[in-house]
């Protein structure tokens, strides 16, 4: 009998654990899955799609474009991008490509049909896009695009030929648009790159939508020091590029220290970052963590530095739902702040979940957040503590 008695209690332990577990990690339904019957698609891409559960109507969203030999499910599931659509709710687009196309599954980031607007695989993302904000309810005017490699020059690509379709954009790793018009010379533009006046460069994307006037996408530039398949040459090409086109200085306005050996130039009103990483080589930087500004897995041209997609991320605006945040590693080393609130105020040391209960922090899906200058906190809980110092009416900062 007793040993029945301990048998039940112990079965019962385990169906009040689990269903606690159960309680703590809800199930996540939403999944990558492919989408047919998109559009128009001259390009012959494939289109994928990640939204997270109950994504409103009105949300953002970012296309990803995978490098060559990878696919729209590696890319997904490496690169980080995911962690942020859950954290701060957008939609994930991710073309791909098929060996039909290019061999190596590669963007055709420099055939002429492939790299103009209304043509070719830059249409058929076009197409995606169209169809997600139609279809969704995808926010038109906060649409974003970043890439690796290939995709980064592709990215590129669609920065040039469709500006009033991207708010901004990410080039990791990538070419600058119409750096090469054949397979002939691509391997130029990668190594050891090619050098153009700013001017010729802005030409080029100036060309890709004759008469155009609107406003310009806000660009960042991803590049590993030690990157030998696409030089670090195309860094300093791709910012002349640029900042020509948005019609600023090629001199950084400020710079700051990152993570993972990364240092962040900033132009003009922080309209072009460049990023550039230490020793790093060919591939997307991810931090895998669970610290909120870490990400992503380390695997082949997935590099283990700095989450990229978080200071993307940020840059797009996409954590606040609002304006542009500072990267929030460090403050800028020279030049401006980009807002420059007064310097005299209190500095409190308390637990995150004291700082929101005060107002001095805001919590978003389990995340603490500075109020005002919108810096990462970490967990919302009582064990992690955070010194803010109050620098502006309704305006904390980290550190004191």
């Amino acid at each position: 009998m007793t040993k029945r008695i301990l048998s039940l209690c112990a079965a019962g332990a385990a169906l009040v654990v689990a269903a606690v577990l159960a309680l703590a990690a809800p199930a996540q339904a939403a999944q990558l899955s492919q989408v047919s019957g998109f559009g128009s698609n001259p390009g012959n891409l494939a289109m994928y799609a990640y939204r997270p559960d109950g994504l409103p109507s009105g949300a953002p969203a970012v296309v990803l474009l995978h490098g060559c030999g990878q696919d729209a499910n590696g890319y997904f599931t490496n690169s980080g991008w995911r962690t942020f659509a859950d954290r701060w709710r957008f939609a994930l687009v991710i073309p791909q490509q098929s060996g039909g196309n290019n061999s190596t599954s590669c963007f055709n980031w420099f055939e002429t049909g492939d790299t103009a607007r209304g043509q070719g695989e830059a249409a058929s993302i076009r197409t995606m896009v169209a169809y997600a904000v139609s279809t969704w309810g995808i926010a038109a005017n906060r649409v974003y695009v970043s890439g690796l490699s290939a995709g980064g020059a592709m990215s590129a690509v669609m920065l040039a030929t469709y500006p009033d379709v991207f708010a901004a954009g990410s080039v990791i790793a990538g070419i600058p648009y119409r750096c090469a018009t054949s397979m002939v010379n691509a391997f130029s533009c990668m190594n050891p790159g090619v050098d153009k006046t700013p001017a010729q460069w802005g030409d080029l994307v100036r060309g890709a939508y004759s008469g155009y006037t609107g406003p310009r996408p806000k660009v960042a530039v991803w590049h590993g020091t030690s990157d030998y398949t696409v030089a670090t040459a195309n860094a300093n090409e791709s910012r002349d590029q640029w900042t020509n086109v948005l019609g600023i200085s090629a001199s950084p306005t400020g710079t700051a220290s990152l993570s993972g050996g990364t240092t962040l130039e900033r132009y003009g009103n922080d309209q072009v970052r460049v990023y550039r990483v230490s020793g790093m080589g060919h591939g997307t930087p991810v931090d895998p963590g669970s610290a909120a500004d870490q990400c992503g897995t380390a695997a082949a041209y997935f590099l283990d530095t700095i989450c990229s997609a978080y200071h993307d991320a940020t840059f797009f605006g996409l954590n606040t739902g609002g304006p542009t945040t500072p990267p929030t590693s460090a403050p800028p080393t020279t030049g401006p702040p980009t807002t420059p609130p007064p310097t005299t105020g209190p500095c409190i040391t308390a637990t995150n979940y004291a700082h929101v209960s005060a107002g001095r922090a805001y919590q978003q899906l389990g995340y603490v957040y500075a109020r005002g200058s919108n810096q990462a906190m970490g967990l919302y809980n009582v064990f992690q503590t955070n010194a803010l110092k109050q620098t502006g009416p309704d305006y904390w900062v980290v550190g004191c």
